[in-house]
Parts: structure tokens; C-alpha cells; sequence
């Protein structure tokens, strides 16, 4: 599959294509250019998949790990060294049709959210960079590869978010994402150190002996390295920055929150899963726990928010967690169970990729039709965008647990995995799995039902957005219908065997009859006009109303530690101390330099006569230290 190359090289001459002479094309050759670029890549990446998929298996029943390119980039030492290369196995051959797919439909939906935009061709070009970060980051052949498309994924994203940036709403939500994931990858690469140190190599598969030298160190490494993933994929604490990501254009925020960028984390605990399993189990664990209470936090704050994108964004932060905790109940299980949390994991990451695009280019158009992010400006849009409001509720559905559509096949698979793991774990993720469908169904009900805002209908009469836009729509509307019934364990599992999924009676129905609910309760609460049920909760409970609101003072608190620790009591003392010791203890040298200089300045003096004096009177000196020896 040596072809593959072409995965990776097509978006990188498009970005250099774009970047370098994109100001002297149209908007209309700019927009061709990325948009036929990735149309090639999408193409390559299901021939890659089918034909990957469509080899024999191997006699333990596995599928063969592909490596059609890799030299040595950075030789270390004997053994040790950085190569770059592609290699393809089940997950990476998977995300490479979720980036291409959803990096595609971005593309094409760009031509009309962003069309008149001033940066057109810069957008194309940084979204070409971007899908090439991403398909370099799933395809590397070892952790260190892996890191270096890391950092370029984020410099991409910092690109991207900061699109606007004579916003300053925008450019302070770049660098807030820049800055907390910089600091999360510096665990992973102080990991990664580790990990090259004990292993001996910086492949994904170390020698056993190395394995069994470094077994102590080992769960230290990974658990540096999730902290990374953690700050990637916005796990709480480090979850911040992915809220006001959403400043930047909405196009992006489907193609960096919905299914590449936030789920490098995820992919990245995928990677290393069998050492986990095997070396780091109790490391495996605080992943689970972690996810969990993620998917919680992320869940009560997506109940209150008003701004539409920003509901989106803690939703997408609490399905992350839900893949985390999938992988992380994968111990202490038989080898079947573990792996159908692998598995579920996987599962989910695909469906709620094309579900999740849908839903925030859903939000593109409605945007796009109201001028406003806010649901108090919507209501009664049904009317005005069918289309818009058909493929919403189908994303809706699906995200809800509703079957027969993807989220439900791949969400039950996790809640299983996590009753086979614990059933408190179990109950937990289904209440907030009821959760989910609730402040989705929220969301519905405010943009497409509820009350109509006449007066901005009085100056703006919303209307459908053209077929650039609704295309992508409906194609990621037929992939969350048809996804859930694509026999997923046959092709991605933790053991590498096919497994036919087969769903759990007592869990599928517990599942569905909370989702229900969940829908039912959100429907009494919010498809009236008034909403008198929402506003007496948020009278009664105002304080956590109001808590939830802000995001439970999560960034407050980054800011006091920030300001008032770090700065203050760290930052402070250090930069006293380089003012006046270091750059002081320099001014000295360079004082003391020129008062010596100036010293012996007579010295030079040009005059003969004081030449012939210092002359004499060295050679008396000399003279009389001879004979004194």
C-alpha cells in the first residue's frame, strides 16, 4: 500500500499551495483546491480501508500490521533512534476514514458558511494543515512521530481558532487553548523521555526484555503521557480551553471538537492499550475515573448554557469521557469483556464523529439563518429550515441513545463494558447517558419549537441555507442512520480477533427507558412557548443555576491559581530574582571590566618614554624574582 504516501502528501501541498499563492487566486479556485485535495484523500483512505480490511487474516485470526514507509530520522544511539513512517493496523486504517470523511464534508460546507470572508484562502490553507496533522498523528509508526504531529495538530488548532483575529474574543481563546495544551504536552513528552529511557526504543512494541526491566517505570511513563491525552481530548481539569474554542468559525469547531483533534487523546490511550493491559492496569483505571466524572461535570453544565455551540462543546467533552471510561473498565475482566470495551471505545469515537460534525454544521446553518448563537433569539426555526431541523433531530437521536441509530448500538457497547466492570460504574454512565439526551433534547426543542422571536424575524426572515451547506447535512445524517449497523467488531477489537456484537437485553432496555425519560422530561420542560417549569427550577436553585452557568467557577479558579499562585508567588520571586541577582551580578561583570579598563587605559598611552619605563621596570621585577628563587 505503498500509495498511502498520497494520504499525507495531498493535504501538505495543498496547505503550501494555498499558503504561498493563495492571496493571488479566487475564492472559488482556493475553496476547489482544498476541497479536491481532500475529495482525493477521502478516496485514498476507503481504499485503504477496504483493502486493508479485505486481507487475509493471520493464523492467530488477527489482521496484519502494515508498515509501507519508515527510515530513521534522528538517530540516538545503538537501538534508539526517531523514525517517521506510516503504519497501518485496524484503529489507524478506522481514523483514517473519520478525519478524511469529516475533514471533507468541513470542506465542502466551507464554501458557503464562509463564503465573502476575508482570510478565504488563509481558512483553506489552515485546514489543510490541520487534516494533515491528524492523519500524520494516527498513521506514525512510533510515540515520538506521534508527538511531533501532536504539536502540529495544536499549532493547527491554534490557527484555526484564532481565524478571526482582529476579534479579540478569538485570539484570547487561541491562546487559551495553546497555553493549557502546551503545559498537558509537556507530561507527555517528560513521559515519553521515560518511556525512549527504559524501553530502549520509541516504537509501540518494546522488546520483552526491556518490557520487564522497565516494568516499574512503566505505568509512570503512561500515565504522563495520558496527562497529555487528557489535555488534548479536554479532560477535566484540563477541559478549559475547549468552550472558547468556540469563537472560531463554526465549520471548525465540527472539524477540531467534534472528531479529529478532541479525540487524539483517546486514539493516543488506544495506541499504547496493550501495555496499559498489561503493565499499567491500575494506571488504566484512573482513566476510567477520570472519564467518568468528566462526562458527569461536562453533562450538568451542558443542562444550563444557552449559547448553542457552547452546549455543544461540553457535550462533545462528556462523550470523550465516555471513550476514556469505556477503555479504562477493560481490566480485571476475562479477555471478551476487556475487549468490548476496546471496542466500544473505537465504536463510539466513529459514530459520534459523523453525528457530532452533524450536529455543529447543523449549528452553522442555524447561525447562519439568525446572526446569533443564542436560543433566546430562536425558536420555531422547523418552519423555516426542514432540512436543517430533519438531520438535527437525527443527530439528536443518535447522540441520545435512540435506536435504531449509531449512538445507540456504540453507547450501549460501553454501558455493558462498564456493568461487566462494576455495575455502580454502570448506573453512573447510564444516568448520565440520561443525562445527555436531556439537555440535547433542550437544545432541540429551543432552536426548532418553543417561542418564536417575531421581532428578528420582523428584520431577518430565517430561510434554509444553500446546498453547500445542507449537502454535508445529509450525507452525515445517512451515516448516523446506517453506521450502527456496520459489524464494527469484525474489524476493530483489543485483541485484534473479530467479535460480533451482540446487544445486552437488560442493558439496551434500562439504556433506552432513561433515555425516555430523559426526552420526555426535557419535552414538558421546553417545547411550549413558555417555559414556566425551567424558570421556577432556576428561581428555586439559583445559586447552582447560576454555578452551573459558569461552569462551576472551573475558570475562575485556573485564574486565581494562575494569577494569584503561579504568577505572584512563583513567577514574582523569579523575575525579582533575574532583575537584581542575575541581572545584576551581570552589570558588575560589566562594570568592574570597564573601571579596570579605564585603570590601565594610561598604560597605553602612546608616549615611548612610558613604554620604556613599564619595559624596564618588568625586567627589574623579573630580575629580582629570579634571584629570590
Amino acid at each position: 500500500m505503498e500509495y498511502t504516501i498520497l494520504i499525507l502528501l495531498l493535504p501538505v501541498l495543498s496547505f503550501l499551495v494555498l499558503a504561498l499563492a493563495g492571496m493571488k487566486m479566487s475564492h472559488r479556485a482556493a475553496g476547489l483546491i482544498g476541497s479536491l485535495s481532500l475529495g482525493a484523500v477521502a478516496v485514498l483512505s476507503y481504499v485503504t480501508a477496504y483493502g486493508y480490511f479485505t486481507l487475509p487474516r493471520l493464523a492467530d485470526g488477527t489482521f496484519e500490521t502494515l508498515i509501507p514507509y519508515n527510515f530513521v530520522w534522528l538517530p540516538f544511539a545503538a537501538g534508539l533512534h526517531i523514525d517517521m513512517g506510516i503504519l497501518l493496523d485496524p484503529i489507524s486504517v478506522m481514523m483514517l476514514v473519520v478525519i478524511s470523511t469529516v475533514s471533507l464534508m468541513v470542506h465542502i460546507y466551507s464554501f458557503g458558511y464562509m463564503k465573502g470572508e476575508k482570510g478565504f484562502q488563509r481558512y483553506y490553507a489552515f485546514l489543510s494543515l490541520f487534516t494533515f496533522s491528524m492523519l500524520g498523528l494516527v498513521v506514525a509508526t512510533n510515540i515520538f512521530q506521534m508527538y511531533v504531529f501532536w504539536e502540529l495538530v495544536g499549532v493547527s488548532s491554534y490557527l484555526l481558532i484564532g481565524f478571526y483575529y482582529t476579534k479579540p474574543e478569538a485570539i484570547s481563546a487561541s491562546k487559551k487553548a495553546f497555553i493549557v495544551t502546551r503545559f498537558a504536552d509537556l507530561g507527555f513528552l517528560i513521559g515519553i523521555l521515560i518511556y525512549g529511557y527504559y524501553m530502549g526504543t520509541f516504537t509501540f512494541a518494546p522488546a520483552e526484555e526491556n518490557l520487564m526491566q522497565g516494568a516499574l517505570m512503566l505505568p509512570w511513563a503512561l500515565g504522563l503521557m495520558f496527562v497529555g491525552g487528557a489535555g488534548k481530548s479536554a479532560m477535566f481539569p484540563l477541559h478549559i480551553w475547549l468552550p472558547d474554542a468556540m469563537e472560531g468559525p463554526t465549520p471548525v469547531s465540527a472539524l477540531i471538537h467534534a472528531a479529529t483533534m478532541v479525540v487524539a487523546g483517546v486514539y493516543q490511550v488506544a495506541r499504547m492499550f496493550p501495555l496499559y493491559i498489561a503493565y499499567a492496569p491500575e494506571t488504566l483505571h484512573i482513566v476510567a475515573y477520570v472519564g467518568a466524572f468528566t462526562a458527569f461535570y461536562a453533562a450538568s453544565v451542558a443542562c444550563v448554557q444557552s449559547d448553542i455551540k457552547r452546549v455543544l462543546a461540553f457535550s462533545t467533552i462528556s462523550q470523550i469521557g465516555f471513550m476514556m471510561v469505556a477503555l479504562g473498565v477493560c481490566t480485571g475482566m476475562p479477555s471478551h469483556e476487556g475487549g468490548l470495551g476496546y471496542m466500544a471505545s473505537m465504536f463510539h469515537l466513529f459514530t459520534h464523529a459523523m453525528f457530532k460534525a452533524l450536529l455543529f454544521l447543523g449549528a452553522g446553518c442555524i447561525i447562519h439563518a439568525v446572526h446569533s448563537n443564542e436560543m433566546s433569539v430562536m425558536g420555531g426555526l422547523r418552519k423555516y429550515m426542514p432540512v436543517t431541523h430533519v438531520t438535527f433531530l437525527i443527530a439528536c437521536l443518535a447522540i441520545a441513545g435512540i435506536p435504531p441509530f449509531s449512538g445507540f448500538f456504540s453507547k450501549d457497547e460501553i454501558l455493558t463494558a462498564c456493568f461487566a466492570f462494576s455495575p455502580v460504574m454502570g448506573y453512573v454512565m447510564t444516568f448520565i447517558a440520561g443525562m445527555t439526551a436531556f439537555y440535547m433534547f433542550r437544545l432541540y426543542y429551543c432552536i426548532f419549537w418553543g417561542h418564536e422571536n417575531k421581532e428578528l424575524h420582523a428584520g431577518h426572515v430565517p430561510h434554509e441555507s444553500p446546498l453547500t451547506m445542507t449537502f454535508p447535512l445529509m450525507v452525515l445524517a445517512a451515516v448516523t442512520c446506517l453506521a450502527g449497523f456496520i459489524p464494527f467488531g469484525h474489524f476493530v477489537t483489543g485483541d485484534g480477533l473479530s467479535y460480533d456484537i451482540h446487544l445486552d437485553g437488560g442493558v439496551a432496555a434500562t439504556s433506552c427507558v432513561v433515555a425516555v425519560l430523559a426526552i420526555a422530561l426535557a419535552t414538558f420542560m421546553y417545547a411550549r412557548s413558555e417555559q414556566p417549569v425551567a424558570d421556577a427550577l432556576a428561581r428555586r436553585f439559583p445559586k447552582l443555576h447560576r454555578a452551573a452557568y459558569r461552569r462551576f467557577y472551573m475558570d475562575e479558579a485556573w485564574l486565581f491559581v494562575t494569577k494569584r499562585i503561579i504568577f505572584r508567588c512563583v513567577s514574582a520571586p523569579l523575575a525579582w530574582f533575574d532583575r537584581h541577582v542575575i541581572d545584576g551580578f551581570m552589570n558588575f561583570l560589566a562594570w568592574a571590566t570597564r573601571a579596570s579598563a579605564e585603570e590601565v587605559q594610561p598604560m597605553q598611552s602612546g608616549r615611548i618614554q612610558a613604554y620604556v619605563i613599564w619595559f624596564l621596570s618588568g625586567i627589574i621585577l623579573l630580575t629580582l624574582v629570579l634571584l629570590a628563587v
